[in-house]
């Protein structure tokens, strides 16, 4: 019984050391420019790369590639601790 409630106790500490708080921080901007290799957004002055599961919207909910966001103002919003972008909107113009 204690082998048990030890195993327990481990699994729940160690699923809630994978929790994460869940903040997000937004980044707005001008997409200067877009590198496909490292998969990474430059807003304005900030290198931003995207997660493997960005949704890429545009100001109507419509999806959108990447290449095709330079030059518009977009608003990226990041994960305070892996500083990856996990979705990008294009702000209506």
């Amino acid at each position: 019984m204690k082998k048990l409630i030890v195993i327990a106790v481990t699994l729940m500490v160690a699923s809630a050391s994978y929790a994460g708080c869940g903040l997000k921080v937004p980044v707005s901007g001008e997409v200067k420019a877009y590198n496909a290799e490292k998969k990474e957004l430059t807003v304005g002055t900030t290198a931003i790369t995207l997660a493997a599961t960005v949704k890429i919207t545009d100001a109507k909910g419509q999806a959108v590639k990447p290449a095709d966001l330079v030059g518009k103002k977009v608003t990226v919003s990041t994960d305070k601790h892996n500083k990856k972008g996990e979705s990008v909107t294009v702000q209506k113009s």
